[in-house]
């Protein structure tokens, strides 16, 4: 499957190309509306049959996701639109937004019915259960299936956290209607309420559903950090080039797939020839929209490569390894008076750090002025933009 969709959608282009989002979109959010208003039509007329409040229940599920379906389709179209004068970053975070939507109607739709599932434990109805029904809960299960295995490697192959949700939602669905089915198959056989009971379980596993999908689709627009693998790659990338002598406030924003800017701080040599390092700070911009597709803007920071500046930042460096192996300094440089020597930097510590920003300042100080009371140090802590991925963020230089 997955060889087949790139025949048609990539088609040798790129996955954050907006026109192959667009395309994939278009197939996502057809097949989903075509297929769940079958699903609820086909549902809702086995639910009548045999009186389930489970299969009714699972039938408007159906056709919430065809109205979602439909949202996908527009919010793909929507992100795929070129920059304006309004929208100068373009309109990929439509694709977020959309994403959302989704598993918003998912949890309310896994509300409702809960809601109803209660209503049918403490008042429940004699359910008659046909061989018509059954059938057609086996079919919808098989369809929801297939569509689950259609969306998932749309979404891995465009990295699409929207598609990923309607997988998700598909997957969830063919999970709730095989405990509709089961419920219909057992049901007529006890007087337990096992329609309103397969009902909640059907409500809970939509809501766990939808929240996931909330949450996925809610970090990139509140402002997620820079992928790790994507930062250390950008690393090598600028680091391959001799004149750069390491980098730091690495800082990524995201305005939709494809569509992402990014800047940070070069360090360059004091005594380099200002026109040549421009040239490679240029040289490098391009290298990143071309890798990456990603507009880069680069500061440039001179260095003083001096053996005294040198052997005093290896004396500091080994301090802060001392409080923890991800800190690292940046931006060092020191300024000799006639009575104190000013030694400054910046000190990079990963954010939930064990010990806070003043109590780092308060421990470097301490140690530096241990190697001199002449020493004074100028001590600006910073936080990370990248993914330690495990969730939180992670120190770098």
């Amino acid at each position: 499957m997955k060889g087949l969709l790139q025949r048609i959608f990539l088609r040798g282009g790129s996955p954050e190309d907006p026109e192959v989002r667009r395309r994939a979109g278009a197939l996502a959010g057809g097949l989903g509306i075509g297929c769940n208003l079958l699903l609820f039509a086909g549902k809702l007329a086995a639910g009548v049959m045999s009186s389930s409040v489970a299969m009714v229940a699972d039938a408007v599920n159906n056709l919430s996701d065809a109205a979602t379906s439909a949202v996908t389709l527009v919010g793909f179209r929507l992100a795929g639109r070129a920059a304006d004068a309004g929208h100068p970053f373009g309109h990929g975070r439509a694709e977020y937004v959309t994403g959302l939507i989704v598993s918003l109607a998912i949890l309310l739709m896994g509300f409702e019915l809960g809601r109803s599932s209660v209503s049918a434990l403490f008042h429940p109805a004699a359910v008659q259960t046909s061989a018509l029904s059954c059938g057609i809960l086996v079919c919808a299960i098989a369809l929801k299936l297939g569509m689950f295995l259609c969306n998932r490697t749309l979404g891995r192959m465009l990295e699409s956290d929207t598609l990923r949700a309607v997988a998700a939602d598909s997957l969830s669905d063919a999970a709730s209607t095989g405990v509709v089915l089961l419920s219909a198959l057992v049901g007529p056989r006890t007087s337990f309420p096992v329609d309103g009971v397969a009902g909640l379980l059907v409500a809970v596993l939509i809501l766990r559903t939808g929240w996931e999908a909330a949450r996925s689709t809610l970090d990139p627009l509140l402002g997620r950090p820079m992928n790790r693998e994507l930062a250390e790659d950008i690393d090598r990338l600028v680091l391959a080039h001799e004149q750069i002598l390491g980098i730091h406030d690495l800082i990524y924003h995201d305005y939709g797939p494809g569509r992402a800017m990014m800047s940070f701080h070069a360090e360059v040599p004091a005594d380099g020839d200002l026109l040549a390092l421009h040239d490679v700070v240029d040289h490098i911009e391009r290298e990143l929209k071309n890798r990456h597709h990603i507009d880069t803007v680069i500061h440039m920071d001179p260095v003083v490569k001096d053996a005294r500046t040198d052997a005093l930042r290896a004396r500091v460096e080994g301090l802060a390894r001392e409080l923890d192996e991800e800190i690292t300094l940046h931006d060092f440089r020191i300024t000799a008076g006639p009575h104190h020597t000013n030694v400054m930097f910046d000190v990079l510590v990963p954010y939930g750090f064990r010990l806070t920003d003043a109590q780092v300042t308060a421990e470097l100080t301490r140690g530096i002025k241990g190697f001199s009371e002449r020493y004074f140090p100028v001590i600006q802590v910073d936080h990370s933009y990248v993914d330690d991925g495990e969730g939180a963020q992670a120190g770098k230089d």
